[in-house]
């Protein structure tokens, strides 16, 4: 009888509504604020939970209520749209004064061509006789479910793993950028984003042995149920954390200006640098010994050659050419050693480690600890003891 809500049916019907719920959510701050991300993250949440229907209104026991229900007809392989506009959200929130062209919707040509397509031959379906009597119609039987969605089985495996490449490259592109802008990292390194992704990965990847395993066994549909679970959760957390978290400030974010070697400077021969003169070297030193710029825990590169009088791309040159180091390692060696030298003041005795550290310029334990451990192979508790 429907609806059974039981032990299967009620966690994905609960998954599925919150999922909505953070959807609207998220189209109410589109209207209100303009922000493209939200829009992209509530296409997002909509269609993954609008792919657990199938199994939620199964358990809850649709399909033995209306046994002619049509809505195989209507379920989709979202695959072909999860995958791109994953991409587009992520470059939505790291590429400054983002913008939908036109060109793009190629990437969705696939599920558009789909929808088309389905709909074409449920039109032809609904026309033939006795097709309000039945679940599947004559083309749903004979071509779609033993041809097209065959096929698609082969096809959505490349076209998924071709994005998540392309989704990940974008992500650590960005996190190479940011170290080259700001001195402190650790609220606009997006890492939930990362674990996301993450994520994703692993359940497209139970999704992939899932299909090959159900090709010679039968799977029912409490085998599969896991999976959705899954991927209902997974959802669920990137709505909740894309919904949560202010990524506004990226977005006036512009790392045009970089130069081409920037991205790892440690590894650019001496033939290929470009000389830099010894007073260029010199003012930002004395900005940084005299001045102790790196106090500021908000410290920015664009702060930095304000202060020097430089343009960005300048500055930047001189950091990575000059001193070998990007912008986030050059502001924090000064930091730490800045930190050393207090601890011989024992200012531990008066401070907590983390009190120090905040002295110091940093903005966040997690940023200190990482950045003490990497520049020094101990961590700060270590160090003291030593």
């Amino acid at each position: 009888m429907f609806p059974d809500f039981n032990r299967w049916s009620l966690p994905l019907l609960i998954l599925v509504i919150q999922g909505f719920i953070f959807a609207c959510l998220l189209l109410s701050r589109y209207k209100r604020k303009g922000n493209t991300s939200d829009l992209y993250l509530s296409i997002i949440l909509i269609t993954s939970c609008y792919s657990q229907i199938c199994y939620t209104l199964g358990f809850m026991g649709w399909y033995n209520e209306f046994r002619a229900t049509k809505i195989n007809y209507f379920l989709l392989d979202t695959t072909f749209v999860l995958a791109p506009l994953i991409f587009f959200y992520l470059k939505s929130i790291t590429t400054s004064h983002f913008k939908f062209r036109t060109v793009d919707w190629w990437h969705f040509a696939p599920i558009l061509l789909f929808i088309i397509y389905r709909i074409c031959i449920f039109s032809y379906d609904a026309i033939q006789p006795q097709f309000d009597t039945v679940q599947n119609g004559v083309l749903k039987l004979s071509i779609d479910e033993p041809i097209v969605l065959k096929a698609l089985e082969y096809l959505s495996p490349p076209y998924v793993l071709l994005y998540l490449a392309f989704t990940f490259q974008l992500f650590y592109n960005y996190r190479k950028k940011i170290m080259q802008y700001f001195s402190n990292t650790f609220t606009l390194e997006l890492n939930w984003i990362l674990s996301f992704l993450i994520l994703f990965t692993i359940a497209f990847l139970y999704n992939v042995i899932q299909s090959i395993v159900g090709n010679y066994i039968d799977l029912g549909y409490q085998q599969r149920w896991w999976l959705n679970l899954l991927v209902a959760i997974i959802t669920l957390y990137f709505g909740i954390k894309g919904y949560f978290t202010d990524t506004s400030k990226l977005k006036t974010l512009s790392f045009s200006f970089f130069p081409s070697q920037d991205a790892i400077p440690n590894q650019i021969s001496s033939n290929e640098k470009k000389p830099i003169s010894k007073v260029d070297l010199d003012i930002v030193k004395n900005l940084m010994d005299v001045h102790k710029s790196y106090l500021n825990p908000e410290l920015n590169l664009s702060d930095l050659a304000d202060q020097a009088h430089m343009s960005r791309a300048q500055l930047s040159e001189i950091i990575n050419s000059g001193f070998g180091k990007n912008f986030n390692d050059f502001v924090n060696e000064y930091r730490v050693e800045a930190f050393k030298a207090m601890l011989k003041e024992n200012k531990h005795e008066q401070l907590s480690l983390l009190g120090i550290a905040q002295d110091c310029g940093f903005n966040s334990k997690a940023t200190f600890n990482r950045v003490f451990k990497k520049l020094t192979n101990v961590s700060p508790t270590q160090y003291l003891k030593s």
